[in-house]
């Protein structure tokens, strides 16, 4: 049963995560009251507290892997059975909200998904998920992906899965089956792919066409490849990805708890860029 109308939800699989994790929440905390959903997974029972601390934070189990790079897609393809919320806003917990982002709630009363595209949209140029030398692979990126049974053509467009929005209806539940499948697929063919979900995803959006929103890149902004952007508007969604932390990133998540925290951090946590899962 769904327990309220508008929730947002995100996955923290591993302790490498934890402390982009707090800034997260302190960040959502900053702008909206709804309930947070975090799918976790080997993170110490002791350390949980320290999530909770932030008002109405709800912790599920995430599903269990030791490789914590799958479980966080795992986690991914599980995001429609785990909301509680008609109205689900995912965010990658290295994201830091700059201002509430209301208007994407409010989008969701009339489509099923609302999504931004990524940095590299066009999936003839996706090379990034393919495992071997970028430049020698880029003609062979359709075919490839092809070959192995996604349903891709030439102007199929790669999302960036790091912001989704979503209503709880039969279509987004087939998608999110859909989803599952060909991730399936990817997984199966790792001396070709790499561990990267964006084609599943590009798979489902290709075969079951859910009435959607494409959201300009000021909802989704990627720290890393702020040189490709040409923006004028505000940014309402900083993605502080790897290795760029959003505790560095924006004075928006600064307190007494997370200063206090950051110094802890220091000395107990594993820092994200030293997480050997990414190089699997």
């Amino acid at each position: 049963m769904v327990a309220t109308n508008r929730g947002f939800i995100t996955i923290l699989t591993g302790l490498y995560s934890f402390q982009d994790c707090i800034h997260f929440l302190a960040a959502v905390r900053k702008f909206h009251q709804e309930p947070i959903i975090i799918l976790i997974d080997r993170v110490p029972k002791i350390l949980y507290p320290l999530l909770t601390a932030f008002k109405n934070v709800i912790l599920k189990p995430a599903p269990a892997h030791e490789n914590t790079v799958l479980a966080s897609r795992y986690a991914k393809l599980a995001l429609y059975a785990a909301s509680d919320f008609e109205q689900t806003i995912y965010l990658d917990s290295d994201i830091c909200l700059l201002t509430n982002i209301n208007d994407v709630f409010e989008d969701l009363e009339t489509y099923d998904f609302l999504l931004t595209e990524d940095v590299q949209p066009a999936i003839i140029k996706a090379t990034n998920l393919l495992r071997g030398n970028q430049q020698e692979l880029l003609p062979q990126v359709l075919p490839i992906l092809q070959s192995i049974g996604l349903p891709l053509q030439a102007d199929s467009v790669q999302y960036n899965g790091g912001f989704m929005a979503f209503r709880k209806t039969e279509t987004t539940k087939v998608f999110f089956d859909e989803f599952k499948r060909y991730f399936e697929i990817v997984r199966n063919n790792q001396d070709k792919l790499l561990l990267k979900d964006q084609g599943a995803f590009a798979s489902a959006i290709a075969t079951v066409s859910p009435k959607m929103k494409i959201l300009p890149p000021t909802y989704n902004y990627l720290s890393k490849w702020q040189d490709a952007y040409s923006i004028q508007d505000e940014i309402k969604v900083l993605h502080c990805t790897y290795p760029y932390r959003p505790q560095y990133a924006k004075n928006i998540t600064r307190s007494l708890y997370t200063r206090v925290f950051d110094k802890f951090a220091q000395v107990f946590l594993p820092n994200q860029v030293t997480n050997p899962w990414r190089k699997k």
